[in-house]
């Protein structure tokens, strides 16, 4: 799999406009935050196929969620999710029974909150990475458009 590097300097260069560019890795940056684990990768093809954006640009937004800041995101999606509806529980597990009945009762109630605070961590995401990606896109091809600002020096026909 291309580093996440890679997958930005891919998205730098499509043959698209800088605002569509800039809208598929907004999207694909709410997708990161969303809270449906499980189908990101659906709803990155989702939104390619029904609105004909970038699968590229969606991916490399939706590589913000990634083994690395899966954990900080889990929590900050809770946490935000809590702070809106007011609860101040912290989740708990036990660990004693993983039946699937237990598993299920002792997530369920975190479940709204969870969905909330994914929500809103993907509108605030889409948001912010819009006008960045735009910014950052724009600012790459007037560089690489732009003539060198020196020219080369002759060849020295020394050797």
């Amino acid at each position: 799999m291309a580093s996440f590097q890679s997958l930005l300097r891919q998205v730098l260069h499509l043959h698209e406009s800088p605002q569509r560019t800039a809208l598929a890795f907004a999207i694909g940056t709410g997708i990161a935050f969303c809270p449906f684990y499980g189908f990101h990768t659906i709803l990155i093809g989702l939104f390619t196929w029904l609105f004909g954006l970038n699968f590229l640009a969606l991916f490399a937004g939706a590589m913000i969620n990634n083994p690395w800041t899966i954990v900080p995101i889990l929590g900050a999606t809770y946490w935000v999710g809590a702070v809106l509806l007011g609860r101040s529980d912290s989740p708990t597990f036990d660990w004693h029974d993983l039946g699937f009945q237990a598993i299920y009762d002792q997530v369920i109630p975190y479940a709204v909150p969870f969905l909330v605070g994914g929500t809103v961590l993907s509108l605030i995401g889409a948001a912010v990475s819009y006008p960045l990606a735009l910014y950052f896109i724009g600012k790459h091809r007037r560089r690489a458009a732009a003539p060198p600002s020196q020219p080369l020096p002759p060849p020295d026909p020394l050797g």
